[in-house]
């Protein structure tokens, strides 16, 4: 299927709001986990998010970035939704991510 650049941005932005929404709507599914099944996890999205506003020289901060993904301040979900790492979890964190 060919696209043209305008048509394929606006999809990729569409799935990336999906995406959003769906990770907002799984709070039971915690970052760690995220980490250690993708590499990546809601923290990632949000440092991705402020890398790319700094390189095209819009201010946003690491607070702003992490609600823009979280859908809320980064210290509320962590107090409503944040479960404590089992020390299996730590223990695959830290062999799938080493110095994440």
């Amino acid at each position: 299927m060919a696209i043209d650049d305008k048509t394929r941005t606006e999809l990729e932005a569409a799935t990336f709001r999906h995406l959003l929404q769906h990770l907002r709507s799984r709070t039971d599914v915690q970052n760690i986990d995220l980490m250690n099944l993708a590499g990546f996890c809601r923290n990632c999205l949000s440092n991705w998010l402020k890398e790319e506003a700094d390189a095209k020289g819009l201010a946003m901060s690491k607070d702003e970035s992490r609600e823009a993904i979280y859908g809320m301040p980064y210290e509320t979900w962590k107090e409503e939704f944040q479960g404590k790492a089992t020390p299996e979890q730590l223990a695959a964190m830290a062999k799938v991510n080493p110095g994440h």
